[in-house]
């Protein structure tokens, strides 16, 4: 895993058996996104893959959420099951996704799909595969509007173009009738945003939206998601495997590892001591200036695969400090009201962090 060293209306829920509690969100306000127990699994030939097991987190309207983890935690599965983007017929979706104060998971299809982009909206990994190749951006843009809300075509249009011009793509007069092809990954990832805005929702997901791009344009869109965020009060959840990305866009982050939440914790808290020790494996695995010639940290071993999970922790096969009471179920260790980790030492352990 690749990453780059950091820039240093809702009614009450009551929780069911066996679920926990959310982790707090770092304003102790009402969230907007309130996940609690969600556990994905897919049928399959060989039966029932189990890929996330009791994930709970909260988002504070106008917060900005990363989730980090190597490829495989369960990071994106759980981003396209809060949309309910997942296949019906293979997925199987146990726990509370409430919106807003809404059950997602109780509503019909024609209810979830009216939410999508007007609400809530996602920018996905890869922008050549999310637009469409035959229809203009501007077409696309016009469609995503006129689909939530009755514009008139001429209205639309030039609503179009100022999403265009809000992200930064020049003459947007005249790329509004251009083809994705026509534009740069930047320029396209760009579009993803514009098309994401351009309803005004209360919540974005990014799908690690800067992995396919170059460190300038990567650097650039960084930039403009969370000025965009700052200007229009839109919260952000934030999936990356980049904590570089993390450190400089977010306000609180969540550690995933082999489907489950095992650290949440304020930005700056988790850069100088981190509560889990896969998080201090994933931040001491950032190259530092000050190591030139030295040896890269790096955690050994792989994640476990969705069908042989360990009974007990996760992480204890790949874990220095594995020990006494590491072959239980770990549940969330509240640290203080706004810190959780998933570990049994999370008080005792003093681990190294990227500051």
């Amino acid at each position: 895993m690749s990453v780059t060293s950091p820039i240093a209306d809702s009614a009450e829920y009551r929780p069911g058996a066996g679920t926990e509690a959310p982790l707090a969100s770092a304003a102790d306000v009402t969230p907007i996104l309130d996940v609690r127990g969600l556990s994905i699994s897919f049928r399959g030939r060989d039966g029932i893959t189990h890929v996330t097991r009791d994930v709970s987190f909260t988002v504070a309207p106008g917060e900005r959420v990363g989730v980090v983890g190597e490829s495989g935690c369960g990071k994106s599965v759980t981003g396209l099951s809060l949309l309910r983007l997942l296949p019906e017929r293979t997925a199987i979706i146990k726990g509370e996704i409430r919106f807003n104060g809404r059950d997602l998971m109780s509503m019909r299809p024609r209810e979830v799909r009216a939410l999508r982009g007007r609400d809530i909206s996602m920018i996905f990994q890869e922008p050549m595969t999310a637009l469409d190749p035959v229809f203009t951006v501007g077409q696309q843009l016009i469609e995503t509007l006129r689909t939530h809300y009755p514009t008139p075509r001429s209205e639309a249009r030039q609503r179009a173009i100022q999403a265009l011009t809000d992200v930064g793509i020049p003459s947007p007069e005249t790329r509004v009738d251009e083809y994705p092809h026509q534009f740069s990954g930047g320029m396209r990832q760009r579009v993803m945003i514009a098309m994401a805005l351009i309803c005004k929702p209360k919540l974005i997901i990014a799908d690690e939206p800067t992995t396919a791009l170059d460190v300038t344009v990567q650097a650039q869109i960084i930039d403009l998601l969370k000025e965009l965020s700052e200007n229009t009060g839109t919260a952000l959840l934030f999936i990356t495997h980049d904590l570089g990305v993390v450190a400089e866009t977010c306000s609180r982050m969540i550690t995933m590892y082999a489907g489950e939440v095992v650290e949440s914790s304020p930005v700056d808290d988790v850069l100088r001591q981190p509560r889990h020790p896969y998080t201090s494996g994933l931040l001491r695995s950032l190259p530092r200036l000050s190591d030139r010639g030295g040896r890269l940290p790096f955690i050994p071993g792989r994640v476990p695969s969705p069908s042989a999970m360990p009974d007990g922790c996760r992480f204890q096969a790949r874990c220095p400090y594995s020990g006494d009471g590491c072959e239980r179920h770990q549940a969330m260790v509240d640290i203080n009201q706004a810190r959780h980790a998933r570990c049994h030492k999370a008080t005792e352990l003093k681990l190294e962090g990227a500051v």
